[in-house]
């Protein structure tokens, strides 16, 4: 059985595998192919990959040998022709890319996208999602007190007290609890939104205080995303954050919704009442963002406020991410992959259901399927 490891995209740093993941691979037997180049923005390079076994190909001979095929991204298009009967392993959002995905099923595709991996107990040790998000809020932290112009701990000088940095986080999944750690490790004073209650304690613990409102719906079932909420609800929220952020030096947004774009949770009106130089860091930019104006990949300053657009922040640590993300893929392949080191797909394994798209010819996740027959669909290339 063949694995092939595919380059990223350009905009990429991470890589699906490291060299230690694919020692692993290859001591059980495992032929590993990959591509030239594909892991040097996350400082693996190809000899790494020879000295733990791998094969260095092209990509059209990796296309064309494997019968997996790992790419954290979708590859182009172009590229996929002819992969009839071919497993693709990687983090497709199958719900923002439901066109993509019925193309993929025509084709005969097997598809297993990770971020729709059920999110129990016994996923965690796959849980991409938790992997990547608990980068992206360390990241978010650091880089927003990078940019903003004043400290983040209290200082006591000769010159005068420097009061510390007031951060709004909205959000406390991984992400934004990974935010709240860092911040206050950093000196920071940090208030935290969330529309469960169940956080409130890991909040706290934490250091950091917990804004109530009450009456959200219950998202207990939603995999640790926002789930949609009442009118009457999202003008309490309103209210609350509007309190809140008018006191804040740096807000970090997180809250997302499967399927749908992110909702606004800070109006204009909230960013225009901010002190100028004030920052927020928008990490669900590539859903429409948390604000009105945020722009995915961008950074501007509106009303002398700093807004960061930027979903991708696990790539601005390739190696740790690589590293975390090879160590999913590897528990993942453990599923699909039997002792003697061949393919064995168990649909009894609701890991192994839950994650699969596309199979024989059909789109097999009813959620995808239901977007194609609704006609929302729309995919795009990277």
């Amino acid at each position: 059985m063949t694995i092939g490891l595919l380059k990223e995209p350009a905009h990429e740093t991470r890589v699906s595998l490291l060299a230690e993941a694919v020692a692993t691979l290859t001591k059980k037997g495992v032929t590993v192919l990959v591509e030239n180049g594909a892991g040097e923005k996350a400082f693996c390079s190809n000899a790494d990959y020879e000295k733990a076994g791998a094969k260095v190909k092209e990509k059209s001979e990796i296309l064309r040998v494997a019968d997996i095929i790992l790419s954290i991204h979708q590859p182009m298009q172009s590229a996929l022709a002819g992969l009839e009967s071919k497993i693709l392993i990687g983090v497709y959002h199958p719900l923002y890319n439901a066109g993509l995905m019925q193309q993929w099923a025509n084709q005969g595709i097997s598809t297993f996208s990770l971020d729709m991996l059920p999110r129990t107990t016994r996923a965690q040790a796959m849980d991409v999602l938790s992997s990547q998000a608990n980068i992206a809020g360390y990241k978010a932290a650091l880089t927003a007190a990078n940019l903003y112009v004043r400290y983040f701990p209290m200082f006591m000088t000769a010159a005068g007290t420097i009061p510390p940095a007031k951060v709004l986080i909205l959000g406390a999944g991984v992400a934004g609890l990974q935010a709240i750690a860092t911040a206050r490790r950093l000196g920071a004073v940090v208030e935290v939104f969330d529309t469960r209650p169940a956080v409130k304690d890991e909040v706290i613990s934490l250091g950091s205080k917990f804004i109530e409102v009450e009456g959200a719906a219950d998202a207990s079932k939603a995999g640790g995303y926002a789930v949609e909420q009442s009118q009457e609800f999202m003008q309490r929220q309103k209210a609350k954050i509007a309190e809140s952020i008018a006191k804040a030096d740096i807000v970090i947004t997180t809250a997302q919704i499967p399927g749908k774009k992110a909702p606004v949770l800070i109006t204009e009106e909230m960013i225009a009442a901010m002190r100028k130089g004030s920052v927020i860091k928008d990490i669900a930019a590539a859903t429409g963002g948390n604000t009105p104006v945020t722009k995915n990949n961008e950074t501007i300053n509106y009303n002398g406020v700093t807004i960061v657009g930027n979903s991708n922040l696990a790539a601005t640590m390739p190696f740790d991410a690589s590293r975390m993300y090879g160590k999913n893929v590897l528990n993942f392949l453990q599923l699909i992959i039997n002792k003697e080191g061949q393919i064995n797909l168990n649909w009894e394994d609701d890991l192994v259901k839950g994650s699969c798209i596309t199979h024989n010819g059909e789109i097999t996740n009813e959620r995808v399927k239901t977007l194609v027959l609704a006609k929302t669909d729309g995919f795009n290339e990277v």
